[in-house]
């Protein structure tokens, strides 16, 4: 019987194990980096022990040091959960040499499905179709477009598309680069590339005494830079004689590798309703939740009892319901997607399940993923599942670097999405419309505005009555806010059918057009966030300092987030002439690789940036003068 377990990761997969083990009764241990000390999956462990330094490289992929916290806090078990070490063969050997137990398949198993070269050639065998791999060296124009995929990991790490031949050497290298970046393995191979595809997987359970299950099938179809977003259980709109062959297949995978434990066995379905194998991960999958939801099963309490040598009964529990998933990312989609960073005050979304990594106040750093938390919502109907998940989200309160929350509601109401309509390539049409700028902005500052006023008179008695009557000026972002206080009530310049009902520091009551709305104001230094029944509005207050873009001169390229430069265009220097969009530099932040690209067609005056140099948000790294700048500049 496992008595103590060690969860060789971080945030909210560790936090999702440690649940279930002191439901059980089994006591924990955490391994943390130093920016993670202070996580909430720290403190709820029973133990922890300190990996020295920030970076993967330095800690959660130290394979030697996770087995070594182990045996020095008395663990007797490690689960492994998703990421880093999940998949690591050698890292589950030494777990096992170390006399303790492992959470996860066989090694030799992990083994097998390591490599997705490997894997393909094992699933062939089994009679798993699957898509025939391009050789990147012999590709043709007819081979396009392509997939580049990283042989050793998952996440969308190390995966590019490839549409132009010319572009096949550089993403190749960029794709290796990542990959040995996340896994510690370059290794990259290549298949086609299939347009409007869906990503639908199957979940298997297997204990040692023949068993497998095929928990139903889940659809992932919506990705944004290869890495799911929305997960749902079961896939909408599958035919049921393709819902059997997926199952079959996958259980043929796990037989084929003689698999023990959790894991999914993943396929890309076309339009044509052909399945083809993509890959098995061996390991917990982060969207899990909605397969626990949906067939009443607690997958890391059934992980723990196959490695303790329990049998599963012969057949799963019979499925009920829907279930959906949303990822809440600290990211900016309409800004290339690229990860944000700072405190997050205050991550509330009420009526769901919601598995998080990050408590109030935490900060959020550049090192690892910048997943924040996932919500879940279960019910009888899809379309009740959505629509309860949309209107959560809605209606949370989330305060702190930007999210993609207003993309997932927007997205769980699309049309297509609603109806069931959706493949991988569904940012790629309409994520202009799913990003454009929300109307109300006006409202929510001029309610930041009168909760200021509140708050600063509420010593004289309280209540908007004690608003000053003087005329006042308040600046949030692009608008300016002027208004006063009269006899007849609230006049404010740009407002005129605008009436205050209630004023106080925390909650303002405006009815706009004769319907009443409530505004949630709250204040974190300058940032003030509005949350109002129709979404939220992150507002800044009288900026103390100056834009650093308006100190810098035309044609700056700056870091647009903390990281670390990990590579410079080839021949990349001072004079060079540069292209608009030619990628220059690529930053390395939350485990991605992000390009940065020239304005303007140019040439490039100034050059800061430098491999392994750290950069924070707002560094200058290079500096391109546009051609037709430099056209008047020449003399007459």
């Amino acid at each position: 019987m496992i008595q103590s377990v060690l969860v060789a990761n971080r945030a909210e997969i560790a936090s999702r194990v440690f649940r279930t083990c002191r439901d059980l009764g089994i006591s924990t241990v955490a391994v943390h980096s130093d920016p993670d000390a202070s996580l909430p999956y720290v403190h709820e462990a029973d133990a922890a022990v300190r990996l020295p330094g920030a970076t993967p490289a330095e800690t959660y992929l130290r394979g030697d040091l996770v087995v070594k916290a182990a045996l020095a806090a008395g663990a007797d078990a490690v689960h492994p959960g998703y990421g880093f070490l999940s998949e690591s063969a050698d890292f589950a050997q030494a777990v096992v040499d170390a006399g303790l137990t492992w959470i996860g398949p066989p090694p030799a198993a992990i083994e097998a499905m390591a490599s997705k070269t490997r894997a393909k050639q094992l699933m062939a065998a089994a009679g798993v179709p699957l898509l025939a791999p391009v050789d990147p060296a012999k590709a043709t124009a007819a081979d396009l477009p392509l997939l580049l995929k990283a042989a050793a990991g998952g996440g969308g790490r190390g995966m590019r598309v490839v549409r132009e031949l010319r572009d096949l050497p550089g993403e190749l290298e960029a794709a290796s680069a990542e990959a040995r970046s996340a896994f510690g393995d370059g290794e990259v191979f290549a298949e086609p590339y299939v347009e409007r595809g869906r990503h639908v997987e199957v979940q298997i359970m297997a204990d040692a005494h023949g068993t497998v299950w095929a928990l139903g099938t889940r659809d992932c179809s919506l990705q944004r830079r290869h890495q799911k977003v929305i997960e749902e259980a079961p896939a909408p709109g599958l035919p049921e004689a393709l819902r059997t062959r997926l199952r079959t297949a996958a259980v043929a995978a796990a037989r084929a590798v003689s698999y023990r434990g959790a894991g999914t066995v993943e396929f890309l379905v076309d339009a044509q309703g052909r399945a083809y194998f993509l890959e098995m991960n061996t390991r917990l999958q982060v969207e899990h939740p909605v397969t626990e939801a949906v067939f009443g099963v607690d997958l890391v309490a059934l992980q723990l009892q196959v490695a303790e040598g329990a049998a599963l009964p012969t057949e799963p529990p019979e499925p009920k319901g829907h279930a959906v998933e949303a990822r809440l990312y600290a990211e900016d989609p309409a800004g290339g997607w690229t990860p944000q960073t700072g405190v997050l005050h205050r991550l509330d979304v009420p009526g769901v399940r919601l598995d998080r990594g990050y408590g109030d106040g935490d900060t959020i750093g550049v090192h690892y993923d910048a997943m924040l938390a996932k919500a879940v919502v279960h019910a009888p109907t899809r379309a009740a599942a959505v629509r309860t998940l949309a209107r959560a989200l809605e209606r949370a309160r989330i305060h702190g670097p930007k999210t993609n929350r207003d993309l997932l509601v927007r997205s769980l109401r699309h049309p297509d999405f609603t109806s069931g309509r959706v493949d991988t390539g569904f940012y790629d049409r309409h994520l202009a419309a799913l990003t454009e700028p929300r109307g109300g902005e006006a409202h929510a500052a001029l309610a930041a505005a009168l909760a200021d006023a509140a708050g600063r008179t509420s010593r004289f008695g309280g209540g908007w009555r004690n608003l000053p009557s003087q005329p006042q000026t308040k600046r949030y972002g692009d608008h300016e806010i002027r208004y006063r206080l009269t006899r007849e009530g609230l006049a404010a310049d740009g407002f005129p059918d605008v009436r205050l009902e209630a004023a106080e520091p925390g909650r303002v009551r405006l009815e706009v057009d004769g319907v009443a709305r409530d505004f949630r104001v709250a204040r974190y230094g300058d940032q003030v966030y509005v949350d109002t029944a129709t979404g939220s509005y992150a507002l800044t207050a009288h900026p103390r300092f100056t834009d650093p873009s308006d100190l810098v001169a035309p044609g700056s390229l700056l870091a647009p987030m903390p990281g670390v430069v990990v590579r410079v265009a080839d021949g990349l220097a001072e004079g060079a002439r540069v292209t608009a969009g030619q990628p220059l530099i690529w930053l390395e932040a939350m485990k991605m690789t992000h390009p940065i690209t020239a304005p303007a067609s140019g040439t490039l005056t100034a050059l800061h940036a430098a491999p392994g140099r750290q950069v924070e948000v707002g560094a200058l790294l290079a500096v391109v003068q546009d051609a037709s700048e430099a056209q008047e500049d020449q003399p007459s």
